[in-house]
């Protein structure tokens, strides 16, 4: 059965692997980036590669609010089911030294990027994603974790890339954990991912605050794919994996009351500004 599957952040490394695999199944991708020239690029180069025509691109950048609800808006307008969300798209740890940045919104980048653009589009394109039967979210997460700090979510206080990118990722797990919860008995469900560490990606290889790459792109698609395809997951719901197998995340992340504050900061944050 053909399944439309959106994946944000796949005109290169871990989405742009996974979305090769998935066209040349005959799935209808919807990819996503930032850079049009290089997305039409990517979308032609894939559809060359799978023969698959049913490929459409999508533009946002994920530091802006709006471009995010703009891009949901699209594809509401033009799709008329979504059987999975994979919130891949993010940025790591740049400098062992870099200064704090700040989204078009004004937050702080890496909360911005690599959380607050996926719940915003979840909560979009949920109604799409209720209406199409046994739909799911995957939140692409990390191993590095660190407690959301609610106190000074936007790190004003203390600041480090390192510090900026674990909290954002735990942030994400928390995400797919409470809409697990809230989702029960809805056919759709909501797991978290840490596909491989240190994967081979542009990301990684470009850093010089991370380790050298200890695994490939490959291996983190093929953990990707898993729980995008994989049938024995159709029930589950509100699992964080290592790769195939399912694992413990940081403790905070089966906190309710942590999902719960979380949800409100980032409605709060959204709010006015879309």
């Amino acid at each position: 059965m053909q399944k439309t599957i959106l994946i944000t952040g796949s005109t290169d490394g871990l989405g742009k692997a996974v979305a090769i695999r998935l066209a040349k199944q005959g799935h209808r991708v919807l990819l996503h980036g930032r850079d049009p020239d290089k997305g039409e690029a990517v979308l032609a180069e894939i559809a060359a590669a799978s023969g698959n025509t049913s490929l459409t691109y999508y533009n946002a950048d994920l530091s802006s609010l709006k471009q995010v609800k703009a891009m949901a808006s699209d594809i509401l307008s033009s799709q008329d089911r979504l059987d999975v969300l994979v919130n891949n798209a993010g940025i790591g740890p740049r400098t062992p030294d870099s200064p704090r940045s700040i989204s078009k919104d004004g937050y702080e980048l890496f909360f911005a990027v690599n959380y607050l653009a996926g719940y915003l589009l979840v909560r979009e394109l949920l109604p799409l994603l209720q209406h199409t039967s046994n739909a799911r979210i995957i939140n692409v997460a990390s191993i590095a974790q660190a407690p959301v700090r609610f106190q000074d979510v936007m790190l004003e206080q203390e600041y480090d890339d390192g510090l900026a990118y674990r909290q954002s990722k735990l942030a994400q797990i928390l995400h797919a954990n409470h809409l697990a919860k809230s989702l029960a008995g809805t056919k759709v469900t909501a797991n978290s991912l840490h596909p491989a560490s240190l994967m081979n990606t542009k990301m990684v290889l470009e850093s010089t605050a991370l380790p050298d790459a200890m695994t490939t792109i490959d291996d983190g698609a093929d953990a990707l794919e898993f729980l995008i395809s994989s049938p024995s997951l159709s029930n589950v719901s509100g699992a964080y994996f290592d790769g195939n197998n399912p694992a413990t995340p940081n403790e905070q992340a089966t906190d309710e009351a942590a999902m719960v504050q979380l949800k409100n900061i980032s409605d709060s944050l959204i709010s006015g500004l879309i």
